[in-house]
């Protein structure tokens, strides 16, 4: 079958969204963006070069260092700017979901309800709370009053992933605008088409000149940013490896940072978990295999009791091998293919090295039938595999789940446990304080208790390798101001 993409004409955008306005690029080089499901090319936009961030940061600067502009606004004042910007990126949500889903391969359907809804979600949301915050007056010990004020911290490099483009910018912006800060967002080159609309809708909604840019590039034009002497926080998403190195620079530049980093869960399954997959199956969907496991808080370490072992394999079998693996922008696709062809081969290998290492393949294991062209793998299930194994440790970052064995409870979170990462995780369990309980012992940002959901007003992200401070909530917000104390 051809590719759904194949049909469409290539989109080339030739300019940058810098300072409020659409300016020719300093550079002539571009980015190009090639379709997953059919490796053709499906549009460009210039690559910003030093230049290019150079300009971005100091329209940026120049925008928080006035406060007419945005900082010293009222907070009822940006909440209607935001509300303005949910508004016109909600208007083009439809646009948003296939663009995204034609460059990373997110079946379209998530991309509808992610990448489409939730950043709009979150700028109402930030809008809300920053309306809602009252004066901190505390009575001092040491005699008279203590005003604690939230100033906005100023310029903000964001540094954005490919796997949800638009939404992991938008944990980012939303607090950060609500804040008062202005923004320089890098999209990742893989997923930047989707970027241009991001920046239509700030233009739409008309946010100030300079309050949100947008410079595309790679590794060495983000490394740029990071260093940037103008730069007043950095916002990343992306791999621990790239993370580390981010925080060796802030850390040098006494620069705060929030990481939210890779993951490699566990989804703890207790002895007396509900296994019928017509009632749980989109549950453990969202939870293990979303957005073709191309999502950092999946629970891919699947942890099963020994007396239910077989009975949990052949479940997860039968669940993986129902997925209807397809075009990305086919409405009935449920896993789409891998977003690069170099991403594909990572998967691939990771593959073939749980087999060579013991693992027993149940499920999957190679490229689906028919599926020649694109970068699709079928979903795929190891049983056999030992919490020290390569694909139990290393994040694999596709639709890969292991299933290891463990004796009882406390070796469940033992298992959990032994792992360099901890962003998320599951509990599967018909005893809501049981499965509470062992949720507690896991050490881990987040976890859910038959279900994985991120929500708006809780706070997100890792401990360990998986990163440092937190997104979304009101945490998320704190992350973009300083506490300053003055004693009256």
């Amino acid at each position: 079958m051809s590719s759904a993409l194949s049909d469409q004409a290539v989109t080339e955008h030739s300019t940058l969204f810098i300072g409020g306005q659409w300016r020719e690029p300093n550079g002539r080089e571009k980015i190009t963006v090639v379709s997953p499901n059919s490796g053709e090319e499906i549009g460009s936009v210039p690559l910003a070069n030093r230049a290019d961030i150079d300009a971005a940061v100091a329209t940026a600067r120049q925008a928080f260092d006035d406060p007419s502009v945005w900082s010293g606004l009222e907070p009822a004042e940006r909440a209607a700017h935001l509300r303005r910007f949910a508004d016109e990126l909600e208007a083009r949500g439809e646009k948003i979901a296939s663009l995204v889903s034609s460059q990373n391969g997110m079946p379209v359907t998530i991309a509808g309800q992610m990448e489409a809804v939730y950043p709009a979600t979150l700028l109402r949301y930030y809008s809300d709370l920053i309306e809602k915050q009252t004066p901190d007056l505390r009575e001092g010990m040491m005699g008279g009053v203590v005003e604690v004020q939230r100033q906005p911290i100023g310029v903000v490099g964001a540094i954005v992933p490919w796997n949800y483009p638009q939404s992991l910018a938008a944990f980012k912006y939303a607090p950060a605008l609500a804040a008062g800060c202005t923004m320089v967002i890098k999209p990742s080159p893989e997923t930047v088409l989707d970027s241009v609309v991001l920046a239509e809708a700030a233009e739409a909604a008309g946010l100030p000149a300079g309050v949100v840019n947008i410079v595309p590039g790679g590794r060495d034009e983000g490394a740029y940013l990071v260093e940037h002497a103008d730069i007043d926080k950095v916002a990343f998403t992306g791999s621990t490896a790239a993370g580390k190195k981010i925080a060796e620079v802030c850390g040098r530049l006494l620069r705060p940072v929030t990481l939210e980093l890779g993951g490699k869960s566990a989804s703890i399954v207790l002895d007396d978990a509900e296994l019928d997959l017509e009632t749980i199956g989109n549950d453990l969907f969202v939870s293990t295999l979303v957005n073709n496991g191309q999502t950092c808080f999946l629970g891919t370490r699947v942890l099963a009791p020994k007396s239910r072992y077989g009975e949990v394999v052949d479940a997860l079998t039968a669940f993986a091998g129902s997925m209807a693996v397809g075009d990305s922008l086919d409405p009935a696709t449920q896993i789409g293919p891998m977003a690069t062809q170099t991403h594909l081969g990572r998967v691939e290998g990771y593959i073939e090295k749980g087999r060579s290492e013991g693992g027993r393949i149940t499920t999957g294991g190679g490229r689906p039938e028919g599926r020649d062209g694109g970068w699709f793998v079928s979903p795929t299930v190891f049983a056999d595999v030992n919490n020290s194994d390569t694909i139990a440790r290393e994040e694999i970052f596709g639709p890969v789940l292991s299933v290891i064995q463990y004796d009882d409870d406390a070796d469940a979170v033992r298992i959990a446990n032994e792992s360099e990462y901890g962003l998320g995780g599951t509990v599967w369990s018909s005893d809501p304080e049981r499965a509470r309980s062992v949720a507690s012992r896991v050490n881990t940002g987040t976890i859910g208790i038959n279900r994985y959901i991120p929500d708006p007003v809780a706070p997100f992200g890792g401990v360990k390798h998986s990163g440092m401070g937190r997104e979304l909530g009101p945490e998320g917000l704190a992350a973009y101001q300083n506490l300053k104390s003055i004693y009256r």
